[in-house]
């Protein structure tokens, strides 16, 4: 359910915007985003985990609003992460 570190770091390095850029929103809502499709598909298994459910809860609304946040800042950016993350919305 967990990432990485490999995969961490290579999310990091992908989607930073500077070199050693680990806190911009589109680093975060990567992660996030990686850990919600983890989630996901421990849920498709374990349909009667309530408390993953809730966390995944938790994640999404955290990541819409950092996404919230990244449109009302600069609107190109946001386009460009959704298009790339293929994030509905």
């Amino acid at each position: 359910m967990s990432i990485t570190n490999m995969r961490k770091q290579k999310l990091i390095k992908d989607y930073a915007t500077e070199e050693k850029d680990t806190g911009s929103p589109e680093v975060q809502v990567a992660l996030l985003t990686e850990r919600i499709n983890n989630l996901t598909t421990h849920l498709g298994e374990h349909q009667k985990d309530f408390h993953s459910r809730r966390g995944l809860l938790m994640l999404v609304s955290r990541r819409r609003r950092l996404l919230d946040y990244l449109k009302r800042v600069e609107e190109s950016r946001y386009t460009k992460l959704i298009e790339r993350l293929n994030i509905r919305r």
